[in-house]
């Protein structure tokens, strides 16, 4: 005789308390049906994601709209997890592009949730695909951090703490005051994603508007001199400098300390 499953693990994770205590009602309700175990409440994606680094979940259940980190972005950072948790987004909001929640099968439940419609979201529950979060993140916006796995554990950096990002190899380098991290993206993916909060100065590189003091003419002999151009933008926080190339010479101008 086969043993029965063990409960399916969940992470419910909603800025208002009356939202996550219905769920849990809810739940209580369906564990005849379906047998859950609570592992944990977040208010939001940054907390959930502390929380999932101690107690790991199969399913969490994320409102879209929270403070701090919402469930679309707290999604795309799971997805770098070699076995994200499915996520069902909950929301109040019928604008959310549901068609394409639908399209790329990941499951929604618009609030008041109903307890046949978590169930059968629990039953099809699975980790969102990229197309997915692509599809979300147009309509959620920039996200606040960006994210790499670490012995195991996802590592938050908050965009607004990177000076700039500099693409090496299939890698983009990303550099903080106090260390640098390598990220598996596409520099111009990230210049779109995070439009108007970084300047181009070179193919390779962008710099971080807040971050920038403004630009010194590179002397002849000095390493901060590029092939490409004699211009160098100067850094808040940092000793080093970096070139800015002939063809993005233009940034001098429109710069505004």
């Amino acid at each position: 005789m086969n043993a029965p499953a063990p409960p399916l693990r969940l992470l419910i994770v909603d800025d208002e308390a009356p939202a996550r205590r219905r769920l849990r009602a809810l739940l209580a309700d369906c564990e005849g049906v379906l047998p859950v175990a609570i592992v944990g409440e977040a208010g939001n994606g940054l907390d959930a994601l502390r929380l999932l680094a101690e107690r790991p979940a199969d399913v969490i259940l994320a409102d879209i709209r929270m403070p701090s980190m919402g469930g679309i972005e707290l999604a795309r950072h799971l997805q770098q997890l070699p076995k994200p948790p499915a996520i069902i987004f909950t929301t109040a909001y019928g604008d959310f592009a549901i068609q394409a929640f639908e399209a790329n099968a990941v499951d929604y439940l618009l609030k008041p949730v109903r307890p046949e419609r978590l169930v059968n979201g629990l039953r099809k529950a699975r980790a969102l695909q990229a197309a997915a979060l692509a599809d979300l993140s147009r309509v959620a916006g920039a996200p606040t951090h960006l994210s790499i796995v670490e012995r195991g554990k996802i590592v938050l950096i908050p965009v607004d703490e990177v000076v700039y990002l500099k693409a090496e190899l299939k890698y983009v380098t990303v550099r903080t005051c106090p260390r640098e991290y390598l990220i598996e993206d596409s520099l111009t993916r990230l210049e779109r994603e995070h439009a108007g909060r970084f300047l181009r100065i070179h193919r390779n590189c962008l710099v971080a508007r807040a971050h920038l003091a403004g630009f010194e003419k590179a002397s002849a002999h000095s390493d901060k001199e590029d092939a490409t151009g004699h211009w160098a933008a100067i850094l808040k926080g940092l000793d080093e400098t970096l070139p800015v190339s002939r063809r993005h010479i233009h940034v001098l101008r429109d710069f505004k300390a």
